[in-house]
């Protein structure tokens, strides 16, 4: 763009399918630049001396043609773009005026003065392609912008985008063209778009598109999103895009506000928090909430800590959804126990330590009482997760003592895993629960019993602690 915030580039897409493109040198430049055409149908023609490994072996396999080793101004002929990628800019300079004096449009690497076109950095979701340009003046300003996109965009657009475009006719024959846009757009807010972009069946999608065609409202659609242990890195790509296009958010008492803020800002936001013996809504006021809902046709989010199949309860929400015929989609999430784990430096398997790992809830009884398989989880060569067990750890310790562990078997509590504030107490059987007291841990917690917490001291990189 010059200094009058005009452009000297104009963006567009060229055709080059079937058409002679002709690249003129053979090492890692040029090497980068057939790549680059190599994912268009253009009939690709390299000029030089020598061919480095890569271009080689696409020669050999008949993806390219090698025509010669030095330029003659008369391979440009019949070409529909050039591109001069030798390591000589004199060269480059001399094939790019010998071009552009024949109308051909034309590339000369790392010199934009001398081109009449720059390759922009590209975020392929075919046939959905995105082209960055910086008119050949911050390169790698544009690859990092790619980065970024790469992050945000599903590769499933692709699929969305072929989908529409084979339906095409069917709305063009069914609506008039005011019409026609309208529905597209109800379309991509619907239960029929996310089921293209979450791989279900085409047929379903299908069958929502018709109901838009005859006139029926557009239905809601549940999200139940694991938001991972509180780390947000930890998110997935579908979880955020989730996030980021719900209408209303259900959400729990252990979420972090670094996560909760990555939710679409103008979303309807709805605590149900759950904490030991404090609950905000019941489980089945929950559930019929998620329906009430999505019957409104809002697209409804349950975003729940660590992974909603591991001790979320999300499959009694998903069983009223099915009943109720509610859309909707599950996206796991990195549940606590690989999340604290992993952070804490305690591996769950080892090949020296642990061949099994078992995951169990310390929840007590109405008796107050721990009703778990003592002699299945007092065992060596595993590790036990326990979720939920911070007010019942002096009771779980000592019964694993009497089931058969040492006292002096490892163990942990990691507070606030993943977090900034994480604390990890590693200890004994014997120990632990007196050295969780006198630190006065209070924030969520989960415990690792097993020899693999030994580990942690050599292995551990998240803390200093």
């Amino acid at each position: 763009m010059t200094s009058d915030g005009k452009w000297s580039f104009f963006p567009l897409f060229f055709r080059v399918a079937d058409r002679r493109v002709l690249v003129v040198g053979g090492g890692e430049v040029a090497a980068r630049k057939v790549r680059l055409l190599a994912r268009s149908r253009a009939r690709i023609e390299i000029v030089a001396r020598e061919l480095n490994e890569e271009l080689l072996a696409l020669s050999e396999a008949q993806a390219v043609r090698h025509l010669g080793t030095e330029f003659e101004a008369s391979r440009l002929d019949s070409c529909a773009l050039v591109i001069a990628a030798t390591d000589d800019p004199e060269l480059n300079r001399r094939i790019a005026a010998e071009a552009d004096a024949r109308g051909i449009p034309v590339n000369a690497v790392d010199d934009p003065q001398a081109s009449s076109f720059v390759t922009p950095s590209i975020v392929d979701r075919w046939p959905v392609v995105i082209a960055i340009g910086t008119e050949g003046l911050a390169p790698v300003l544009g690859r990092r912008l790619r980065e970024k996109l790469e992050t945000l965009l599903p590769a499933a657009y692709g699929r969305l985008a072929q989908f529409m475009g084979e339906r095409r006719e069917r709305v063009q024959q069914a609506l008039a063209q005011p019409q026609r846009r309208g529905l597209w757009e109800r379309f991509l807010d619907s239960p029929g778009a996310e089921a293209v972009l979450s791989g279900a069946a085409e047929a379903a999608a299908d069958a929502e598109l018709q109901k838009l065609l005859d006139g029926e409202p557009v239905r809601g659609e549940v999200y139940l999103v694991g938001a991972g242990p509180g780390d947000p890195d930890l998110l997935t790509f579908r979880a955020l895009r989730l996030m980021q296009q719900c209408d209303v958010v259900l959400y729990d008492a252990l979420l972090p506000s670094s996560i909760l803020d990555l939710v679409r800002r103008d979303a309807e936001r709805i605590y149900v928090g759950k904490r030991r013996a404090r609950h905000t809504l019941p489980q089945e006021q929950i559930n019929s909430e998620l329906v009430r809902l999505a019957l409104e046709g809002k697209r409804v989010l349950r975003l729940k800590g660590g992974d909603p199949f591991v001790f979320g309860r999300g499959g009694e929400e998903i069983q009223e959804l099915a009943a109720a015929g509610i859309p909707f989609q599950v996206v796991p999430g990195i549940t606590a126990a690989n999340g604290c784990a992993a952070y804490a430096g305690i591996p769950l398997t080892h090949r020296d330590h642990a061949q099994a790992c078992i995951f169990v809830t310390g929840h007590q009884r109405a008796d107050g009482k721990l009703a778990l398989h003592w002699d299945a989880l007092a065992r060596p060569g595993q590790t036990v997760v326990i979720y939920m067990g911070l007010n019942s750890l002096p009771e779980l310790c000592q019964a694993l003592i009497e089931h058969g562990l040492p006292t002096d078997w490892p163990a942990a509590v990691v507070e606030q895993g993943t977090s900034v504030n994480q604390r990890v107490i590693a200890a004994t059987l014997g120990t632990l629960a007196a050295e969780v007291q006198a630190a006065q841990v209070r924030g969520p917690a989960l415990t690792i019993v097993g020899s693999v917490v030994s580990l942690r001291d050599q292995l551990r990189w998240f803390d200093k602690a």
